[in-house]
């Protein structure tokens, strides 16, 4: 029992677990690998029948040292080349591992999933075993050399193998499941395996290299590939700080094909260019607005004050019946003097009605009886979803938008609402805020909803949640930071922006027009 107390041994014994560790780690790798191609319930099953059988097997080889002694004697003579037994061994098993490991990277690059119409198909318990052995026999062969050159005590050897597959089967669930998580992990320990196949068939050709080097060589990528985790578990961890609702509709859009392309993106494969897509543009935006309506403001939807029709009491009744027979309008706000003295909403039927009978509306103003109907108030802070609610609860009445100090901003109508998933619905005296000139060229009007000229543009930057603004003519306001003159311009991400029409200390008109870059020189070509 001396031998407890000798520090040599122990020190052999500690070096030897960790080498048999290391040189273990890689058919652990294979193993993790291979058990995922069986049911989840026969997995933990292979990886501890695999490496029983490596320990089993190492132990063997082990009580065997003199036999193994002669595996490195020269069995025959090919020029130069004169293999032993050992060379064969790992010739062998380095072909075996450079066409497994090529097989199952050629796989996962593909993307080939084994999935049939019913059930994912898996692979057979037995013949993963097998394929488990042949690369047992491979490891165990080149970890009992390795002992055999290190230490000379037959139980040290035995202990150090028992130990280091003891570590290998603890730390072989949860390094499986990481591998399984994590697709370039996998992709990453397959190149390990062809290179590890590659040095095994060199030794057996007798071209020995030094493990230092493939030791080095694979520590530098799992470096890289632990910063690339690193730095992919940080994106991940802010883009969940997004509201989920905010990430749902980012990855619904990204399915349907509306990720925007950008100037620095290359183009698309041949086939990628071929293929038609699922959806079309106009789908893509109505669910884009379905989306996104939740997180709009109301002054982003209603109708301006700007843009509204309504009716003057203080006007005499031929200029009133003259406006009410002009308007396509059904609904039409009513006030005295100014839109803020408001008396209520009158259908403009029942208005024209009132007038024809040569009675004044100011008398069905003042006997309650008349078609004046109290009007509907909506903040201007109040979310899109509560304007929604009550316009359904408004049969039929159109909503009044006011500021914080009881100021009519606008009107909103159901109508608004399916413009802001649709797309335009102009009335009979209206145009359509965002017309056509050219190809990359539209003339828009300063009032145009930014969401809507962000889809008509395929364009992006123009739409931020911390602007107050919701027009085109704000957007440009913010950046002139003046009132700019017609014939300014100002160039924005790609986009052109000139001013046309400036009236009543407002942008009326801008040329868009998209900034295409000129294609350079070829070499050879006529000045």
């Amino acid at each position: 029992m001396e031998w407890l107390f000798d520090p040599a041994i122990w020190a052999g014994l500690l070096t030897l677990v960790v080498l048999e560790i290391v040189l273990g780690i890689d058919n652990l790798i294979f193993i993790a690998i291979l058990a995922d191609k069986l049911p989840p319930h026969q997995r933990d099953k292979a990886r501890l029948i695999g490496l029983t059988l490596a320990m089993l097997m190492r132990l063997g080889l082990l009580t065997i040292v003199s036999w193994l002694v002669t595996l490195t004697t020269p069995l025959f003579a090919l020029g130069p080349w004169s293999p032993s037994g050992r060379d064969l061994i790992l010739l062998l098993g380095g072909v075996f591992l450079l066409f497994k490991a090529t097989v199952e990277l050629h796989e996962r690059l593909e993307g080939i999933t084994h999935v049939q119409t019913q059930s994912k198909v898996y692979a057979s318990f037995g013949a993963v075993i097998v394929q488990i052995v042949v690369l047992d026999a491979v490891f165990s062969l080149d970890a009992v050399i390795t002992a055999v050159g290190m230490v000379d005590q037959l139980g040290v050897m035995m202990a150090a193998v028992i130990i280091s597959i003891g570590v290998m089967i603890v730390a072989s669930k949860p390094l499986t499941r990481f591998v399984n998580a994590h697709p370039t992990v996998v992709v990453l320990c397959l190149s390990f395996l062809l290179m590890i196949g590659l040095s095994l068939v060199a030794e057996g050709l007798g071209f020995h290299i030094p493990k230092g080097y493939l030791y080095a060589a694979i520590g530098f990528s799992i470096l890289i590939e632990a910063l690339n985790q690193f730095a992919r578990r940080n994106f991940l961890k802010n883009e969940a700080r997004m509201p989920l609702r905010d990430r749902t509709a980012d990855t619904v859009l990204r399915l349907m094909g509306g990720k925007r392309r950008t100037d620095t993106e290359a183009d698309t494969s041949d086939a990628q260019a071929g293929e038609t897509q699922a959806f079309g543009v106009e789908e893509r935006n109505m669910v884009s607005g379905v989306l996104t309506l939740a997180d709009r403001s109301i002054r982003s939807i209603m109708t301006p004050r700007s843009e509204m029709s309504w009716v003057n009491l203080d006007d005499n009744s031929d200029d009133i019946l003259r406006q009410l027979q002009e308007s396509p309008h059904s609904l039409m706000p009513v006030g005295r003097g100014q839109l803020d003295n408001l008396v209520g909403i009158a259908r403009t039927k029942d208005l024209i009605s009132q007038l024809v009978l040569q009675a004044r509306i100011e008398d069905a103003v003042t006997d309650g009886n008349g078609p004046i109907r109290k009007p509907i108030l909506l903040p201007d802070t109040a979310g899109v979803l509560k304007a929604m609610d009550t316009l359904k609860r408004a049969h039929g009445q159109l909503v009044l938008v006011t500021d914080e100090f009881g100021i009519v901003q606008g009107l909103l109508t159901p109508v608004d609402i399916l413009e802001a998933i649709a797309g335009e619905f102009p009335d009979e005296d209206e145009q359509l805020a965002i017309q056509p000139k050219g190809p990359n060229e539209w003339e828009v009007d300063g009032a145009a909803d930014l969401h809507l000229l962000e889809q008509v543009l395929d364009a992006e930057g123009l739409v931020s949640s911390d602007d107050e603004y919701t027009s085109l003519a704000g957007f440009l306001l913010a950046r002139f930071e003046s009132l700019p003159e017609p014939g300014q311009e100002i160039e924005i991400d790609a986009l052109r922006y000139r001013i046309l029409a400036v009236e009543e200390r407002r942008i009326a008109k801008v040329l868009v027009q998209r900034v295409v870059p000129e294609a350079p020189d070829t070499p050879g070509q006529a000045a």
